[in-house]
């Protein structure tokens, strides 16, 4: 017999050498001091270009209030807004609006007020319609002093779940019987663990009830206003409305045909 021993199965495989890393207390501290700085610096940037931005949005204001429903056509060119206003009296309604604006928090820019500014209307007298998220500073915040850029430790751990409180809004229609709110409820789930409502309702519940479950805060605040002529030209891929999508069945029959699509470009008239 030979008197070689038969290597055991695995045995030329070679070790992981990343499976062992350590890392000592005193590394990792640095690493996670280091995090927050970078996190501070993107802060700041940030809060720049919010700054920056600011008068160009201003600009395009200026401009939009010129081009007939610009805003309904932007937000019904957002798959969540157009899903959550499916119901034809919510388009109508908002047919009406003139304005959106963004007012941001100066102290802590990542909260805002969300400003939807309507023509006279047949639904209700308000002229503004406003929804806030609020800042509510944890109580570390009080004790701490800002740098020279303004920004505290709090702020890098900012929790929107935590810090941030949304408002509610009471709308003052003129057919209260007839209130789209009353007449397309938000409805609560009975069964199940899921915190999100049933159904959603009408668009407008959004205003009236604070709890915002389907985040279109922050969908208003953060995408479609920034890419506000992207989505008003239908540019913005994965997000133009379904123009074949049949009306809800709780829909108005009677009610009026209104076309909130991507706006076609007129034709140069030749010289």
């Amino acid at each position: 017999m030979s008197g070689k021993k038969r290597a055991s199965p695995g045995a030329d495989v070679e070790k992981n050498p990343l499976a062992n890393v350590e890392l000592n207390n005193e590394d990792a501290q640095k690493l996670q001091d280091i995090q927050k700085d970078i996190q501070r610096v993107e802060l700041v940037i940030e809060r720049q270009a919010m700054e920056k931005l600011n008068p160009v949005y201003e600009k395009r204001r200026a401009v939009a209030k010129s081009i007939e429903k610009f805003w309904p056509v932007a937000l019904m060119n957002n798959t969540m807004i157009s899903f959550h206003a499916q119901h034809t009296i919510d388009q109508l309604a908002l047919s009406y609006l003139e304005d959106l604006w963004i007012v941001r928090d100066p102290k802590e820019p990542r909260c805002y007020t969300i400003e939807f500014f309507f023509k006279a209307n047949p639904y209700f007298t308000d002229s503004v319609l406003k929804k806030e998220y609020k800042y509510v500073p944890p109580p570390a915040a009080s004790d701490e002093t800002p740098d020279a850029d303004g920004i505290t430790d709090s702020m890098l751990e900012f929790s929107w779940a935590r810090d941030v409180q949304p408002s509610a809004t009471p709308i003052h229609w003129k057919d209260p019987e007839n209130a789209l709110t009353k007449l397309h409820p938000r409805v609560a789930e009975v069964d199940g663990d899921d915190d999100m409502p049933a159904e959603a309702g009408s668009f407008f519940n959004f205003f009236e009830i604070a709890d915002d479950p389907f985040e279109i805060g922050t969908q208003i605040a953060n995408e479609i206003f920034s890419e506000a002529t992207d989505y008003f030209m239908g540019n913005v891929a994965g997000d133009e409305i379904d123009s074949e999508e049949e009306d809800s069945e709780d829909d108005d029959d009677d009610a009026e045909e209104i076309d909130l699509e991507k706006p076609r470009a007129k034709k140069q008239k030749k010289e």
